[in-house]
C-alpha cells in the first residue's frame, strides 16, 4: 500500500478514486508517563514517554485507515493527513485521514 501526503503519486496516475478512509485510536496517558513527564518539565527535554505513545498511536491509526482502503480495493492512499483532539482529561485521538485510490 502506498501512503502518501500529496494529492498524486509521483510518476503514478489515479485510475479510480475510492473514497475517503480514516483510522483512528483514543490512547490515555499512563500514571508512570505523567510521573516522568513531571519530572521532565522541572529540568526541561523530550518527554519520551508520550513521545512513544503518540508514535505507537500514529502507526495504530495508519494500519487502520491502510484497512479500509485494502476493504475497498484500493493500492494506494493519498492526501493523508493526521489530527489530534482532547477526548477527556489525560485522554486523546490522535485520527489519521486520506483518499483511497487505484493507481
Amino acid at each position: 500500500m502506498i501512503v502518501v501526503n500529496t494529492e498524486n503519486v509521483p510518476g503514478q496516475t489515479v485510475r479510480e478514486v475510492k473514497g475517503l478512509v480514516q483510522g483512528n485510536t483514543i490512547r490515555a496517558k499512563h500514571l508512570g508517563r505523567d510521573i516522568a513527564a513531571g519530572f521532565k518539565n522541572l529540568v526541561g527535554g523530550e518527554l519520551r514517554g508520550y513521545t512513544e505513545l503518540l508514535t505507537e498511536a500514529r502507526r495504530e491509526a495508519i494500519e487502520r485507515m491502510i484497512g479500509q482502503a485494502q476493504q475497498l480495493g484500493a493500492n494506494a492512499i493519498v492526501n493523508v493527513r493526521f489530527t489530534t483532539s482532547a477526548v477527556t482529561q489525560g485522554a486523546a485521538e490522535l485520527y489519521a485521514y486520506g483518499t483511497a485510490v487505484l493507481i
